[in-house]
């Protein structure tokens, strides 16, 4: 794709998401029509269903649904912040949307949101992808994004240089859709990015991943400067016959670094539900 189309394509991008009302919540989303079972793509910190404008091609053929987390994107931000919030809305969009037991594919915070959506309503999931997550944080004050975050000050700019590091991937990975994540992440108030962060540090998952027991895979990107291998493991142990991914060459986005071996490793996993 040329450089025209694929600006294009991410200028277009909010306007295909529609709105749902979970609870007194409006929650805003992208759908691409296909085949059951559905996969519900949850993604990450500061980012919005965007994160999987790339993935998205790859998996072509199934259902897809792309939601905003409460707070960021075109999502209202409610009141709680908490990893459980986001769970607890996740629940009620399959409810509200009938999705019938999606393949649950979630990025770092979304990865985190994923194990406690499968944690807390089993009946709701068919399948688990937790890509470069963790059960816990290990970020002190001076982590790079600790300080960065609380650097930001109102308003955010795209050009920030914290987004340097923060949307790091490799070269291959469009510069049309970094601006747009660069460009909706601007767009929450600092004060938000730090309030989810403290809830994202707070939180430990141990508990809720070993009463996981769908079927799981992990991916976690080799380069991953914030979940690293030992991460990765303690993700393995916790959830039970769970498989791991690395994708070589790849940080902490692997879905924007190599979608293709992404959907391969998805579409491995669970193909007997993808046929």
């Amino acid at each position: 794709m040329d450089l025209p189309e694929q600006q294009a394509e991410q200028g277009a991008w909010a306007g295909r998401k529609r709105f749902v009302d979970v609870g007194d919540l409006d929650l805003a989303y992208v759908e691409v029509a296909g085949s059951e079972p559905s996969l519900l793509l949850v993604h990450g910190f500061t980012d919005t269903s965007r994160s999987f404008s790339l993935l998205a091609p790859h998996l072509s053929g199934h259902r897809l649904i792309m939601p905003d987390l409460r707070g960021h994107g075109a999502s209202q931000a409610g009141e709680g912040c908490a990893v459980a919030d986001f769970a607890e809305d996740m629940a009620g969009l399959i409810r509200r949307l009938r999705v019938e037991r999606p393949v649950v594919v979630g990025h770092s915070l979304g990865a985190m949101v994923s194990i406690a959506l499968a944690a807390r309503h089993p009946e709701l999931i068919g399948g688990l992808v937790v890509m470069a997550g963790t059960l816990k944080t290990d970020f002190l004050p001076d982590h790079p994004l600790v300080a960065g975050v609380a650097a930001l000050r109102d308003p955010i700019s795209p050009a920030d240089p914290f987004y340097d590091w923060w949307h790091a991937c490799g070269p291959g990975v469009p510069q049309a859709f970094l601006a747009g994540l660069a460009a909706d992440a601007s767009a929450m108030p600092a004060a938000r990015w730090r309030a989810i962060l403290e809830e994202i540090r707070r939180t430990d998952l141990t508990a809720a991943a070993l009463a996981v027991r769908v079927r799981t895979l992990v991916i976690a990107g080799a380069c991953d400067p914030l979940f690293g291998e030992a991460h990765q493991q303690a993700l393995v142990e916790a959830l039970a016959g769970s498989h791991l991914v690395f994708a070589r060459d790849c940080g902490h986005n692997p879905h924007w670094e190599d979608p293709a071996l992404v959907a391969d490793a998805i579409a491995g996993t669970f193909q007997n539900a993808l046929a």
